[in-house]
């Protein structure tokens, strides 16, 4: 099957993975709007986590055919399979995200209830979408089509591209004695991965917006891999790296312009406020073939019939006013002001809003598996170093940047602006 992508132009799909996109699980992803409430604020930013998903999976057997150009497998039948099981996982990425993207998160049931067989019983506290992406590809009706249609590797190889904490229990990775597994995984998820390329480029295309456009072709032709020990690790060719930069510094802006505009950034804070009144009964179920049922649509028909005062103000459209906006704030204007409105019983949400060029590097620390820049196309010893060594806009950027904001009803909206004007003189 073919489908026309206004972003990556033909996606090809094989019949196999025709049918995982044809599951009830896929499809669900068509009710679930990649970028939640910010339509609100970019009214064309309607597009969903289905057409991310299908071009997420589109760039990532781009970027493997770029990767292991050339590259000596055992078999053809090695270089398939992995082919396909990193095409899959990022297919499958975001399959268990819940409606209204994170802020559902705060009525996920404990990660027990879920039953994830992998975990072992392992994991510990509220789940998460990624939980429920985990239980959805190893535990579910979804879970025999993959077996069905991909019988040279199994569900839990796909889970192991998302979740890189899971153990591998056999050799599936490892060719000729050197296991692929770590730059798979960072194909799907990364500093440069072919979620971001996606969304990047997408996000910007629907909300009209400039920043997340960058060289993606460019990028992928320059990915290659890096022999760390006994194992392979995401590489970029020298000549790219300015590319790079510009793929950082367009994700930056994204969040600080689109991501964490405020309109977008009220509605989750007051969907999160129902979510946590005593009177919220809108709960996502642990039985994972209940959890097909719930999406956007059902959240937002849920509180359109909710007495809760939360509910009902997204529901009306009614968000709290912006009352001041504080960046990178250097003295306690937002404190007085905040403390005011508390002492005349105006009821405010604070919304505090953090944005970092790169989580990759944190002052020195990497909690990932390393990304390398080479000076030829093959992994090359000669001038090999770490990526966050290669260019200066890590070190530039490398502090985050804070968006503070006081919100407050349209009823006093006016009488608060008042006070918040007399504290700035």
């Amino acid at each position: 099957m073919e489908i026309r992508d206004p972003i990556h132009g033909s996606i090809e799909l094989t019949p196999s993975e025709t049918s995982v996109i044809d599951s009830a699980f896929f499809q669900r992803l068509r009710n679930i709007k990649q970028l939640g409430f910010t339509e609100f604020s970019y009214p064309g930013a309607t597009h969903n986590r289905y057409i991310h998903s299908l071009g997420a999976m589109h760039l990532a057997g781009s970027a493997f055919d770029s990767v292991f150009r050339g590259y000596p497998f055992s078999t053809p039948q090695v270089r398939w399979r992995l082919r396909q099981a990193v095409r899959l996982g990022s297919l499958l990425h975001d399959i268990g995200h819940g409606p209204l993207s994170h802020t559902s998160e705060e009525v996920m049931p404990d990660v027990t209830k879920l039953k994830v067989k992998i975990y072992a019983g392992q994991r510990k506290g509220r789940a998460n979408h990624e939980d429920y992406t985990i239980k959805i590809i190893t535990d579910s009706s979804l879970t025999p089509i993959l077996k069905k249609e991909f019988s040279d590797l199994s569900p839990e190889h796909i889970a192991r591209l998302i979740d890189k904490s899971l153990p591998s229990d056999d050799d599936f990775y490892i060719d000729n004695g050197v296991n692929i597994r770590p730059l798979l995984s960072q194909i799907v998820s990364s500093e440069l991965d072919v979620d971001r390329m996606d969304y990047l480029a997408r996000d910007s295309y629907y909300c009209g917006a400039s920043y997340g456009r960058v060289d993606s072709d460019w990028l992928l032709a320059n990915m290659t891999y890096y022999r760390n020990g006994n194992a392979l690790n995401l590489a970029l060719n020298r000549r790219a790296i300015y590319t790079f930069d510009d793929f950082l510094i367009s994700r930056y802006h994204m969040y600080m312009m689109v991501y964490f505009h405020h309109k977008g950034i009220v509605y989750d804070e007051m969907l999160l406020r129902y979510l946590r009144s005593t009177d919220c009964d809108f709960f996502l179920p642990s039985d994972i073939e209940e959890y097909i049922k719930y999406d956007d649509y059902r959240i937002h028909t849920h509180m359109s019939q909710s007495t809760n005062s939360w509910a009902r103000l997204i529901s009306e459209r009614k968000p709290y006013r912006m009352l001041v906006e504080y960046h990178d704030r250097k003295n306690d204007s937002l404190d007085k002001v905040e403390a005011a409105l508390q002492k005349e019983n105006i009821d405010v949400i604070k919304a505090s809003s953090t944005g970092r060029l790169s989580k990759y590097y944190t002052g020195g620390v990497n909690h990932n598996e390393p990304i390398f820049v080479v000076d030829s196309d093959k992994g090359s010893e000669a001038h090999v170093t770490k990526i966050e060594e290669s260019t200066e806009i890590f070190n530039k950027y490398h502090d985050s940047r804070k968006i503070e904001r006081l919100y407050v009803s349209r009823e006093s909206f006016e009488r608060a602006q008042t006070l918040a004007h007399k504290i700035h003189q």
